[in-house]
């Protein structure tokens, strides 16, 4: 072999240790970069199961806190919830273990709804994302929740008895009220708000139109006198039956007190023997009967302008004819009255249940007093022909008494004499007429009955002889009810409203002490009553009506 060629492949055969060397060593550096790799690989896994944890714990307790803000609220906004709202939400939390995340509860309420909403936050203090410079990871939870109900009847029950002519005091009710109509029925566009009105004093004058729906007896037959002597059996329930007798209250001046003397006093005497209208049960006042529930403001405020302050006080018949024309039980008379036109046609189905849960009902119960002992002309003279007779040429009068001996049963009061005809003032060729009870009651007072017509006639010279037949005489002629027993039925009624969910406000304006009583404890809360004074009537019935102007109606 050449020389040449055998230096050559000695020198290829030299460099081949080096080549190897050379790839292993690359080899060995590859092997460290998949190591590296790897090792960040690890990591990043690590990292994102270290999230996936960190998320689901966070995920956990933000669910936790939110359902426990959503039954806190749904149980706290529920308008039948008597406890503080806010206390509730406070106790759901305190039970699930978790009160130090509750941050704010806010509650707003009025008359017909109440919304509450809470917030919470919870800090879920984060494992592994940390690495990834997230400090904090808090659940933060909201909840809103709220009931309102969109249908309201109310009844305003006002006293409008004499005394409220006094201290301007009707002027400031009559004030108050059209302010309270406004408010509430201008926030109304859906006509799902009604208002009527009851005005009591001795009684309660019903119209005509609401009159007829009821079975009553013995009508005095006097216009615009048209109440009810309402048996104490209807205490018994809060509604009043359209089938049950009702006998209607006599148009007499039976709470004024005569002269007892000897001698004749004219039985149109005013201070002595004719009755007077400002002191009849049942005043003959337009003004003053019960203006069935509407929704229109200006017909509204022309019913409260009308009022007339007149005769006593009977608070118990006015609360109690409130619930009666709130109660389920007149529907039907309720739908007689719209189709003959007496009433809106956006009334139907009133009045609604009383568990309905999309109804309201209230009552604001006002007076400046307390109750009047009542009284009322006893069935037998309520009606038909009495034994007096009067004649028509001077228009005094006779009285047959069946139980005098003898032939001369009449007695003759303005000449103090008997005689065995009625009196007729025969020299001018006179007649008489029998009278009927409701003749002699609707003009002279029961007291001067009983002393001119039968205590003098029957008592003699005796002055306690007089005494008794007179004492006799106006206990036949009439019954009084304590205003123990007329107490106790109004809180009877205030009882029955109360029990059926209906929202009772009370008003006592510048009310004796017993009668601030008998309202505070009619109302339905201590904070559903108002002690007022003066132009204080207006801040009361300002402070119901900004609950109900509130009102936001939904479907």
């Amino acid at each position: 072999m050449p020389r040449r060629y055998l230096i050559a492949k000695r020198s290829q055969d030299a460099s081949q240790p080096r080549v190897v060397s050379a790839i292993a060593g690359f080899r060995r550096s590859e092997d460290g970069s998949l190591t590296l790799l790897a090792l960040m690989l690890v990591v990043m896994m690590i990292m994102m199961g270290g999230l996936a944890v960190d998320i689901m714990r966070y995920e956990s307790t933000r669910t936790t806190l939110q359902n426990t803000l959503d039954r806190a609220t749904l149980a706290s906004a529920s308008l039948s919830q008597t406890l503080d709202p806010e206390s509730v939400v406070n106790d759901y939390f305190a039970k699930a273990g978790m009160t130090s995340y509750l941050k704010d509860v806010t509650v707003t309420e009025g008359l017909n709804f109440r919304n509450v909403s809470a917030d919470a936050s919870a800090d879920t203090k984060p494992y592994f994302l940390h690495m990834m410079g997230i400090e904090d990871l808090d659940a933060n939870g909201h909840s809103m929740a709220e009931q309102r109900i969109n249908n309201v009847e109310i009844m305003l029950v006002l006293d409008v008895s004499g005394s409220m002519s006094s201290n301007s005091r009707l002027t400031n009710l009559k004030s108050a009220a059209k302010e309270f109509v406004n408010t509430v029925l201008s926030s109304d566009p859906e006509k799902r708000i009604s208002i009527g009105i009851v005005p009591f004093n001795g009684q309660v004058n019903l119209p005509s139109t609401l009159l007829a729906k009821y079975n009553v007896t013995d009508n005095p037959g006097i216009t615009n006198s048209t109440c009810i002597d309402l048996p104490a059996s209807t205490y018994s329930s809060p509604g009043i039956s359209t089938t049950t007798a009702l006998p209607m209250t006599t148009y007499s001046d039976s709470y004024s007190t005569t002269s007892q003397s000897t001698s004749y006093v004219t039985p149109t005497d005013s201070s002595n023997g004719a009755m007077s209208v400002a002191n009849v049960w049942c005043p003959a006042y337009l003004g003053n009967q019960v203006s069935l529930p509407n929704q229109t403001i200006a017909t509204l405020k022309t019913k409260i302008d009308a009022l007339t302050a007149i005769g006593a006080t009977s608070i118990n018949a006015g609360m109690k004819w409130g619930l009666a024309l709130l109660d389920p039980g007149a529907r039907n008379m309720y739908t007689s009255l719209i189709t003959a036109g007496a009433m809106p046609t956006t009334l139907s189905g009133r009045p609604f249940e009383y568990d309905d849960k999309e109804a309201m009902k209230v009552i604001v119960l006002m007076t400046d007093g307390e109750n009047f002992a009542e009284e009322r002309i006893n069935a037998p003279y309520k009606s038909g022909l009495a034994p007096i007779y009067k004649s028509n040429s001077d228009g005094n009068y006779s009285v047959y008494h069946s139980t005098v001996s003898g032939s001369n049963k009449y007695w003759v009061p303005h000449l103090g004499t008997w005689q065995a005809v009625p009196w007729s003032n025969s020299k001018n060729n006179g007649t008489y007429v029998q009278q009927t009870w409701q003749q002699v009651w609707s003009t002279s007072r029961v007291a001067y009955v009983a002393w001119q017509f039968y205590a003098r006639a029957l008592g003699g010279s005796s002055s306690s002889s007089r005494t008794n037949y007179y004492n006799t005489w106006m206990a036949n002629f009439r019954t009084q009810t304590a205003t123990t027993t007329m107490d106790t039925q109004l809180q009877a009624a205030c009882n029955q409203a109360k029990s059926n969910e209906v929202i009772v406000y009370g008003i006592a304006f510048e009310a004796s002490t017993n009668g601030q009583t008998q309202i505070k404890n009619c109302a339905t809360s201590a904070g559903h009553y108002f002690n007022a004074t003066g132009l204080q009537i207006t801040s009361a019935f300002r402070s119901i009506a900004n609950n109900i102007s509130q009102l936001r109606l939904t479907q």
